[in-house]
């Protein structure tokens, strides 16, 4: 089969590989018919992480069921399925409590795997024909028979609609509350657009791209530049000095200031400059444990200098980790078939799998208008 296959720092392939096949009874296997690039994607294609040469990449993935193996019993051959990110056993402790994210039998000697992803397990991404999907029962979330009129909808169900949703779960987003979001990428416009579906009474998204401000404003949000002025001093203007009740952490440890310099505290302590005393926010964007590309030496060992004194006097709280996307899932299908949500309006770009090149090279240069890559194998 075809897949985009890592190879090191900026240097991605669409090669053959061999195809997957069954390796437990409780396998399915997915002819993949809707892919795409994640943020997170960028950290393994920039080489800020430790991913191997070889695997397959690829976390949001949506297609069709192709075989089965015979321990599985809800679905059959023919159902059109979304897929989490996280790969999760159904039966763990931490899967029984709903966090998926953290299975503690899918990926021996850590905690929680992923399609794809460094750290989290040798499984391959679905950026590719097809996919092994484990506990597929558990995983695979099937969509309703209209599906294919909203394929770029319901794949954003695999991770960003989720993660948006889950950073303002964390936050404890409540109607009628005012919220500030940090970055407007894909996640980021997720987390302002779940904040209005959560009926927030003014919500502000920081960045600094036109083409993503633009997006915000089209949601009713309010666009704010950190260009043309300290991002927390513009949301203290908008909320009459008091900053906002809650916040969203949507950029993760490559965080950098106007001028392309690298700071990975920098949107955690505009956080505590935004957010109001006693107020909560929700840190989805991604951090690891160690960063080799970083510039100092306190960032590689991935540390920060976090204003936590300000933090503790503020009476501030937060939530933070990766997405239990199926505690989320099948409440944003839901959503999406009602034709209460749509979240595809952040696709910026349709390309066949075989121009995935292409497509890292430019999602990764944030090159204008590039807001959210989907491929079709």
């Amino acid at each position: 089969m075809k897949a985009v296959v890592f190879h090191g720092p900026r240097d991605v392939r669409v090669e053959r590989v061999p195809d997957p096949v069954v390796e437990a009874p409780t396998d399915v296997i997915i002819k993949i018919t809707t892919t795409s690039i994640c943020g997170s994607d960028l950290h393994m294609y920039e080489g800020r992480t430790g991913l191997e040469p070889g695997r397959v990449l690829g976390h949001e993935n949506l297609g069709e069921i192709v075989e089965i193996g015979g321990a599985v019993q809800q679905l059959r051959v023919g159902d059109r399925v979304s897929v989490p990110f996280n790969i999760s056993c159904g039966y763990c402790r931490n899967c029984e409590r709903g966090r998926t994210a953290y299975c503690i039998t899918t990926n021996p000697g850590g905690t929680g795997a992923a399609f794809g992803f460094d750290g989290l397990g040798s499984y391959n991404g679905g950026q590719a024909e097809f996919l092994r999907v484990p506990h597929g029962d558990f995983n695979c979330l099937e969509l309703p028979r209209e599906r294919a009129l909203k394929e770029l909808d319901y794949v954003m169900c695999a991770d960003v609609f989720a993660t948006g949703y889950h950073a303002t779960e964390l936050a404890g987003v409540r109607p009628g509350e005012s919220v500030v979001v940090f970055g407007a990428g894909p996640v980021g416009l997720m987390a302002t657009y779940a904040a209005i579906i959560k009926g927030a009474d003014r919500v502000m998204t920081v960045d600094r791209h036109s083409d993503r401000l633009r997006l915000v404003e089209e949601m009713g949000a309010f666009p704010i530049d950190d260009r043309k002025a300290p991002p927390t001093e513009q949301v203290l203007d908008l909320t009459d000095g008091e900053g906002a009740d809650r916040g969203c952490e949507c950029v993760g440890y490559q965080a950098h200031d106007p001028d392309g310099i690298e700071h990975p505290n920098t949107t955690m302590n505009n956080l505590i400059g935004s957010v109001k005393p006693t107020g909560r926010f929700g840190v989805v964007g991604l951090f690891v444990p160690r960063d080799p590309g970083a510039i100092d030496e306190i960032a590689k060992r991935g540390e920060m200098l976090f204003d936590f004194g300000a933090f503790w006097w503020k009476g501030q709280s937060m939530g933070t980790g990766q997405c239990n996307v199926k505690a989320y899932n099948r409440y944003l299908r839901d959503l999406i078939a009602s034709d209460r949500a749509r979240p595809s309006f952040v696709v910026s770009h349709e390309l066949p799998l075989d121009d995935a090149e292409e497509a890292y090279r430019n999602f990764d240069a944030r090159e204008h208008g590039w807001t959210k890559v989907v491929m079709h194998p």
